[in-house]
């Protein structure tokens, strides 16, 4: 696992009696020992999995739900991204011995904590895209509790696959609206690069000369618009379609 972002910061846990682990954002941690992993969400989604037989597990905390604009970026950077967090955490239960049929999901987070983050909808979108994934990977999610306006602190127990969530007030973790501050000016910033480089590009494409795009080929242009795309309480329960018109011109 040299080079993933696995969780580091280890403590005793008074309040469940047991070792636990501190997941930051984009870290993740598997194991088969008795021991507790607890993270802190706010627009970000937490993914809980767990092997019933071999009593193993793990969680990750990943921040949005692409894929990012750069292959070759540190595993470190990748872990932001749902698909790459996601695919981390089940191969390292599946290196562990664990079976994918057998595997068992619990999901949190995805809230919109901020005012503004209601437009740019990261927690929906996080929320989404791991419903989805997890769909295609025939990954069963037994429990969820996504999206709201709350934060949530999760505690996770890999050896049983038991999980705990905690509603908590924006004032008692100023650590989670800062983060969402800044994920939210990253967001914005990715967004008007993306956008700037198709303007780019179509502008490129716009003066390409007829030698560069094929001399004597017959070119045909389309022109369409794409539309923007149980668990618990720390001690009580709680319980694309992408469709485009394109219009072709003979």
């Amino acid at each position: 696992m040299s080079g993933l972002p696995i969780a580091t910061n280890l403590y005793f846990d008074n309040h469940f009696g047991r070792r636990g682990v501190k997941l930051l954002p984009n870290e993740f941690y598997t194991t088969g020992e008795d021991m507790v992993l607890v993270t802190v969400l706010g627009s970000c989604v937490a993914a809980c999995i767990h092997d019933r037989t071999l009593g193993i597990g793990g969680m990750n905390h990943f921040m949005l739900p692409d894929d990012g604009d750069n292959p070759a970026a540190a595993a470190s950077d990748s872990m932001r991204y749902g698909a790459f967090a996601m695919e981390v955490l089940i191969n390292e239960l599946i290196k562990m011995g664990g079976r994918r049929e057998r595997f068992e999901a619990k999901v949190f987070g995805g809230a919109a904590v901020l005012a503004g983050m209601t437009t740019i909808n990261i927690g929906d979108r996080n929320a989404e895209f791991v419903r989805r994934y997890l769909g295609l990977e025939n990954i069963r999610i037994v429990a969820e509790d996504l999206q709201g306006q709350h934060p949530r602190k999760v505690a996770f127990m890999p050896a049983t696959g038991q999980a705990m969530v905690k509603k908590l007030r924006l004032q008692q973790e100023p650590n989670v609206a800062e983060q969402e501050q800044a994920l939210a000016r990253q967001v914005a910033e990715a967004r008007a690069a993306r956008h700037a480089r198709a303007r780019a590009k179509e502008h490129a494409e716009l003066f390409t000369s007829p030698a560069a795009a094929g001399a004597g080929k017959p070119r045909i242009e389309l022109f369409g618009a794409r539309p923007a795309a149980r668990t618990e309480l720390f001690g009580a329960g709680i319980s694309m379609n992408d469709s485009a018109k394109t219009v072709k011109e003979a």
